[in-house]
């Protein structure tokens, strides 16, 4: 008899196991795995989403970058060679140090009024931060001295900049054609343009921009009536 009750109680366990349900310790390991799967899901996301974010604000820092790239390009290849009218040998709008260039660029009538306007680029504090500038300004070029951007207009180029380098490609005042041209950081010749001009901007945050490298386009002499090629001189403006 005991023998053929076996196999009925075998089968009678299954049924008693599958209906006891779970333990404590095992809500709380099922409890904290949900728990833990949520962290990691919830950190994912919140990684996600700041990659969004700083891919965005990358990808608006080099539009803006190529933007004023591109301006100061084009300007200083289009600029002109205003000279001063009633100043001593006609000086031209041009000056050039390490960390800031001043020139003169025709600007189309359907912007500001048209006309030539004088520039100057460098850099200048906002608050905590170093921007990179744009002044303008209507020069009066019957003045007896250079314009000093006393009123000028300013407008920011680009932000959080941390330095600015202006390099000028070009001989010594006077030099004779067969000298060969050199880079300097400096251009104090009130009557010759450089050759080319050379611009490294470093911003605070990332990598420095992209090299400028322009060459005006206008010899200084068509700002002249009447230029003395040998001497290197405007002898009427």
């Amino acid at each position: 008899m005991s023998a053929a009750r076996a196999p009925r109680t075998l089968r009678a366990r299954p049924a008693r196991v599958a209906a006891r349900g779970f333990t404590l310790i095992e809500l709380l390991i099922a409890v904290t795995l949900m728990a833990l799967l949520s962290a990691i899901l919830f950190g994912s996301l919140h990684v996600a989403g700041k990659s969004w974010d700083a891919g965005d604000a990358r990808a608006e820092s080099n539009a803006n970058m190529r933007m004023a790239a591109q301006f100061l390009h084009d300007q200083l290849e289009s600029q002109h060679p205003q000279r001063m009218k009633k100043m001593v040998e006609f000086p031209l709008l041009f000056t050039g140090t390490a960390d800031s260039l001043q020139y003169a660029a025709a600007v189309p009538s359907r912007i500001l009024g048209g006309g030539v306007w004088y520039y100057r680029v460098h850099i200048a504090q906002n608050g905590e931060r170093s921007v990179l500038v744009l002044d303008r300004m209507i020069p009066d070029v019957t003045a007896q001295s250079l314009p000093d951007f006393s009123g000028a207009e300013t407008t920011v180029l680009a932000d959080d900049i941390a330095s600015v380098k202006f390099q000028y490609y070009g001989r010594d005042a006077g030099a004779d054609a067969s000298v060969a041209p050199t880079w300097r950081d400096g251009w104090d010749d009130r009557q010759t343009l450089p050759l080319a001009i050379r611009i490294d901007v470093t911003p605070a945050h990332g990598s420095p921009w992209p090299t400028i490298v322009a060459a005006p386009r206008e010899a200084p002499e068509s700002g002249c009536r009447t230029y003395d090629a040998v001497r290197q001189r405007c002898v009427a403006a």
